[in-house]
């Protein structure tokens, strides 16, 4: 008579083990990352619009005043452009140090008063402190995120970086407006400086480059470049509603404080959102409804009549400008080393916020200003089949298939 062994019971199935990654996102390296964002920020926007009334009030004149923003912007992009291989050679602590010096020092100068030249100057070296800090601070904070949770770590920096907009920009005009402009140089050099304080817990280099897909040392520059083509369209379109709103016939003060007001708390939280969902369903699903919504909030500006269609077009280009922040920085950190990838951003950024107004102001002496904003809300719309171009990619990432174009 034989005997049938019986099969030992099948093992129990074992849950998959979480990413090493996952887990808690934040840090006391992270958190000062942020403070060392947020101060710089602030020291920035409390002199973004004090240093052209400045200008004015001594005498010489808009072309003067548009001069020291100008030569802010200068300062800014060329820092950008060459802290990537600053970060690559120095580390973090250096560069954010440097970046710190470079925005909170110059502004005692204006404790005194200046001629031209001299504000022109504080203004450039000011932009390449606040380049270099904002492509540090970038690149470390993404540096030290769970690659699982990148996205939603870049919201919470979307609501570090937002509150100095909202807060310190209206108080450094409110500061100059009440003839305390050496308490506004006084904060921004101190808030410039804080980064100081807390450099020593920060990391001093990141070696191991996690955004760098494909073979090692060799980035994908190509589908790097046109993510922050594509990001241009929308800061070229922020820079041209943020400088002309104010300007355009039946808007008065009020209103478009207001609805710029509105605009960057909705932006502000829309990336942190889009972050989230982003980490969850792919952050190249999101471009183009971005995009779309920008366009839309740009189109409907063709009705400046109405205060309710101002508002709801603010909240719209807002919605659309938050989530390309967001779903652009963190697809460029994708093909990208960090400080590379941060780079690249922050000067599609600046240079796509400069460029614009300067190129809208002679549009609209034309047209006039609704047509401007609508077409500029064409040019938005004139990125999506780029934009296009970056879902397949990740349809193909979720079958398993390498990412790396």
């Amino acid at each position: 008579m034989s005997t049938v062994t019986p099969a030992p019971p099948a093992p129990a199935p074992v849950a998959p083990a979480r990413p090493a990654t996952s887990g808690r996102l934040l840090s006391l390296p992270l958190g000062l990352a942020f403070v060392a964002e947020f101060t710089s920020l602030t020291s920035f926007f409390l002199l973004l619009s004090v240093m052209p009334m400045l200008a004015a009030a001594a005498g010489i004149g808009s072309s003067g005043a548009g001069l020291t923003t100008g030569s802010l912007l200068l300062g800014t992009v060329v820092a950008e452009a060459a802290a990537a291989a600053g970060i690559r050679w120095l580390g973090y602590r250096t560069m954010i140090a440097a970046g710190a010096v470079l925005l909170g020092l110059p502004a005692l100068i204006l404790l005194a008063r200046q001629p031209e030249a001299v504000m022109l100057a504080v203004s450039f070296v000011r932009g390449l402190g606040f380049g270099l800090c904002g492509v540090a601070t970038g690149a470390l904070t993404a540096s030290l995120l769970p690659p699982d949770r990148r996205g939603e770590g870049l919201g919470l920096l979307g609501l570090v970086s937002g509150v100095p907009a909202v807060a310190a920009l209206p108080a450094g005009v409110w500061l100059a407006g009440h003839h305390l402009v050496t308490t506004a140089a006084l904060l921004a050099a101190i808030t410039g400086l804080v980064p100081l304080a807390v450099i020593r817990w920060l990391p001093g280099r990141d070696p191991a480059a996690s955004g760098t897909p494909g073979t090692p040392g060799r980035p994908a520059r190509g589908p790097a470049l046109r993510l922050a083509l594509i990001f241009a369209a929308c800061t070229i379109a922020a820079g041209v509603l943020d400088s002309f709103l104010p300007l355009a016939h039946g808007i008065t003060n009020s209103l478009a404080s207001a609805a710029l007001l509105v605009q960057a708390i909705v932006a502000t939280l829309s990336r942190w959102q889009a972050g989230r969902f982003g980490d969850r369903h792919g952050h190249a699903r999101l471009l183009i409804p971005a995009l779309i919504a920008a366009a839309l909030g740009l189109a409907a500006m063709i009705g400046l009549a109405s205060p309710v269609l101002v508002f709801a077009s603010m909240v719209l280009f807002g919605a659309g400008f938050g989530v390309m922040e967001s779903a652009s920085f963190a697809l460029l950190l994708d093909k990208l080393p960090e400080a590379r990838a941060s780079a690249l951003w922050n000067f599609a950024y600046d240079a796509g916020y400069g460029a614009g107004p300067a190129v809208f102001g002679l549009l609209a002496a034309h047209t006039g200003y609704p047509p401007a904003f609508a077409l500029t809300g064409v040019l938005v719309l004139v990125a999506v089949p780029a934009a296009v171009r970056e879902r397949p990619p990740a349809r193909r990432a979720r079958k398993g298939a390498n990412p790396a174009r």
